[in-house]
């Protein structure tokens, strides 16, 4: 009998069994409504009671952070509008010093020479002293820089009309950009008039941000919020913290429009924060004061999880003292239930444990124990499918399956098997001399010999009547004759015990490897037939191996038919 033979065995006796116990399984529908109404009961108003308190705990949050920010953002718009007036007011300073205007007054009478070199003593002075001015420049009517505190004087980006607006003795300030060095500046520049009134033409500081983000350090809202000043397009010009380096568009805009309320977005990485915007009107920058919406929710966030815990515990108790109840009564038929219908599935690894007593304790025994039965005949069932009752070797049906495994497998991984086809000469004189019994032996022995001559990785088979075959894995035509010698010889050897004395048998074997003399199963079992058959030709009691495939002549198979 074959494993399906065996799975139609086990579900026709279970199939009984399984009916009955969904019948009964109508019984976990008590413990379910049970369960169901008591988490419904505790459930419903538990979870309104929260609801209610966390929106109303949420709006009150909302607005304590909303106040905040726009107080940190309003703090931190102040600052930066008084760092950009003291950077006006002292380059004003320095511009209405003696040393620059007398000096221009002098470059532009023809006096050039040594105007300039003052003027860039003067300017590496006044830039040594001020840490915020990464250079300064005085530039002629023209707005062409005639001297710098740098030996190489750096671009000056200011709007285009900078020079018209200093002439009518107004401040310009740049839009902030990133320089080559990957330090965030800003141009300012201020008008250099004499007391006369004359025009003599204006002084630019390359100013970087570093007070400006100094002065933000201390701006934390909400204890660990950020503050960051953004130019017109929205990039990221300072910070207090380690910020993206742009607002998105449509987080400025509802910022915008929000006005003295916080608004929840999505900053640059896609992180939800709650935050606030403050423009500076003097140099067109906006502040924004922002704060990750999980920590500024947090307080919220522990009253929602211990309402929800407490409601979670009472919930858990309920629903277990209900689950406790409804499984004490269906547990063990529910066990009964789903292993019955494992085994009517053909699952035999089933081994139910015995934790009732009585009339269920009984039936779950008797269900252990058929079936360890029934696992048992499966095995053996299985053995014997396989398995040549008289030689223990492998039957013609499984070496076919394990031949063809084998093929693929070197065929796979380019390597070679051999098969032996290997028939016991004038086996039916044997017969008819000593009898059927004594034949047998011979089968059984040289079934034994097999087993021995052979690797464990091999497969040795009997093919029908007296012929087996060897599946020899990874060895080539040269290496299979070795083996189909080795077993020639070993049971030329054997002696058998007969009636009036002992007498011995020899082995005809036909070799053929794979790919040389085939590619497939049959084309190999081909193959070595026809081997086998050139070596009974040759008076038998040898090893033949095949021709390639070209060379075989065909050949009428024999199947089974004895070959003596």
């Amino acid at each position: 009998m074959t494993e399906p033979a065996a799975k139609r065995i086990s579900t026709s006796v279970w199939e009984g069994a399984v009916s009955s116990a969904l019948s009964r399984a109508r019984l976990t529908g008590i413990k379910n409504q049970l369960v169901a109404f008591t988490i419904t009961a505790t459930l419903l108003p538990g979870l309104a009671t929260a609801w209610i308190s966390y929106t109303q705990n949420r709006r009150s949050l909302i607005e304590k952070i909303s106040q905040e920010l726009v107080s940190a953002a309003s703090q931190a718009a102040r600052e930066v509008d008084l760092w950009t007036k003291g950077r006006l007011y002292e380059l004003r300073v320095f511009g209405s010093s003696y040393e620059v205007s007398e000096n221009l007054d002098r470059m532009q009478r023809g006096q050039g020479s040594q105007a300039r070199v003052r003027l860039r003593d003067y300017l590496e002075s006044v830039n040594e002293r001020v840490e915020d001015y990464d250079e300064l420049l005085v530039v002629d009517p023209s707005g062409r820089a005639v001297a710098s505190s740098e030996s190489q004087p750096g671009a000056i980006r200011l709007p285009e009309n900078w020079q018209r607006r200093l002439r009518t003795d107004e401040v310009v300030v740049g839009d902030p950009y990133r320089d080559h060095d990957g330090v965030t500046r800003l141009a300012i520049a201020v008008p250099v008039i004499a007391p006369s009134g004359r025009f003599f033409g204006g002084i630019v500081a390359r100013t970087n941000l570093k007070s400006m983000s100094q002065g933000l350090a201390g701006l934390k809202p909400g204890g660990s919020g950020h503050i960051s000043i953004v130019d017109r397009s929205g990039v990221v010009i300072a910070a207090n913290v380690e910020a993206d380096s742009m607002l998105p568009a449509a987080a400025a805009g509802r910022l915008r429009a929000a006005g003295d309320t916080a608004v929840e977005y999505r900053d640059a990485r896609g992180v939800p924060v709650l935050g606030s915007l403050v423009e500076v009107p003097q140099v067109g920058w906006s502040v924004v004061a922002a704060i990750p919406r999980a920590v500024a929710y947090a307080q919220v966030t522990r009253l929602r999880n211990v309402t929800l815990l407490l409601l979670a515990a009472l919930l858990v108790l309920v629903g277990a003292l209900a689950y406790g109840l409804g499984a004490l009564m269906v547990r063990p038929l529910n066990r009964l239930t789903r292993g019955a219908a494992q085994v009517a599935g053909g699952d035999l690894a089933v081994d139910l444990p015995v934790t009732a007593s009585g009339e269920i304790g009984y039936l779950t025994r008797v269900f252990n124990d058929m079936v360890v039965r029934l696992r048992e005949s499966r095995r053996e069932l299985e053995r014997l499918s396989v398995t040549d009752i008289l030689t223990g070797l492998s039957n013609r049906r499984h070496l076919l399956t394990a031949l063809d495994q084998e093929i693929r497998r070197s065929a796979r991984h380019e390597r070679p098997c051999t098969v032996l086809m290997i028939d016991v000469d004038h086996f039916k004189r044997y017969n008819d001399t000593y009898g059927h019994l004594a034949g047998d032996e011979v089968l059984a022995r040289v079934g034994k010999l097999l087993k021995e001559a052979v690797r464990v990785l091999d497969v040795p088979a009997r093919y029908g009547g007296e012929e087996f075959a060897v599946v020899l894995s990874e060895t080539d035509l040269e290496g299979g004759a070795e083996v189909a010698e080795r077993i020639r010889t070993r049971v030329a050897q054997e002696q058998f015990t007969v009636e009036g004395g002992s007498a011995s048998v020899t082995l005809s074997i036909g070799v053929a490897s794979f790919p040389d003399q085939g590619e497939t199963a049959q084309a190999l079992l081909s193959a070595a037939d026809a081997a086998l058959y050139q070596a009974k030709k040759k008076g038998r009691n040898c090893v033949v191996t095949a021709s390639p495939p070209t060379e075989q002549k065909p050949r009428r198979s024999r199947g089974t038919i004895s070959r003596s």
